[in-house]
């Protein structure tokens, strides 16, 4: 099966795509292009899986660089392939050409960035905790600092978990009310004392306050799309054990 790889026009010539699980090599709860050696995925079908994506970003294997995603605010600079243990960050910026920077997901926010003029590009893996700790402006500032100018960055969030799907509780809730009381705006009520939270409005709300020159949102929604996207959320709520791994690319 061919991949399929979603693009967004405002990122223009930026070699990019947010990769859907169709056209991968694994099997069962895995099936289809799951990107994720932290998952319990065979590691070399993972491998397999990744190399096409490098293929396909017409790069070298090595050259499809991610992280140790750990859901926090902390950006990484690349240069070229990273030797060694891989570095807990949740986003990664670089100015090198050929190298194509892979974000991992499964609901939460995958945000690509690129300064064309610059020629500074970003990934950053935005769920709740690191969109509210500012991992998407700690990505912003580290491409300021490889040269890019905040007015010309464009910032677009590929498929996450949607309102309607993201069911939450009260305490949830009052940690976003407590970091900010206009965060409730991005609620809306559920069943009982249940609230459904807007994860792409939220992050797309603080892109756009921290001035970058374009925020959208590609508008899929992974949970509710399975013949496409992996869910961790819909993984758990079919007692499954694991889940895959989508992967979200950007190159110079």
């Amino acid at each position: 099966m061919t991949l399929e790889i979603l693009k967004s026009d405002s990122l223009g010539d930026i070699s990019h795509g947010f990769f859907t699980r169709k056209g991968g090599a694994s099997s069962g709860v895995f099936a289809g292009l799951n990107c994720g050696f932290g998952s319990s995925d065979q590691h070399d079908i993972v491998k397999i899986n990744r190399t096409r994506v490098a293929e396909a970003m017409a790069v070298a294997p090595e050259h499809l660089v991610s992280v140790y995603q750990v859901h926090s605010p902390d950006v990484v600079a690349v240069q070229g392939p990273i030797n060694g243990q891989t570095p807990p960050a949740d986003a990664m910026v670089t100015k090198t050409p050929g190298v194509a920077l892979g974000i991992l997901t499964a609901d939460c926010q995958p945000v690509l960035f690129a300064d064309p003029k610059a020629r500074v590009v970003g990934a950053a893996h935005a769920g709740w905790k690191g969109a509210l700790d500012g991992v998407l402006e700690a990505t912003v500032d580290a491409m300021e600092t490889q040269g890019a100018t905040r007015t010309d960055i464009t910032a677009i969030i590929g498929p996450s978990i949607s309102q309607r799907a993201y069911e939450v509780g009260p305490d949830f809730f009052e940690m976003f009310q407590d970091h900010d009381a206009e965060n409730a705006r991005f609620f809306a009520g559920g069943k009982g004392d249940r609230m459904m939270f807007d994860l792409p409005a939220f992050g797309l709300h603080r892109l756009r306050s921290y001035g970058v020159g374009t925020a959208e949102w590609t508008r899929h929604c992974t949970y509710s799309d399975p013949g496409r996207f992996f869910s961790y959320r819909r993984s758990t709520h079919a007692k499954e054990a694991d889940y895959g791994r989508l992967i979200s690319t950007i190159r110079l």
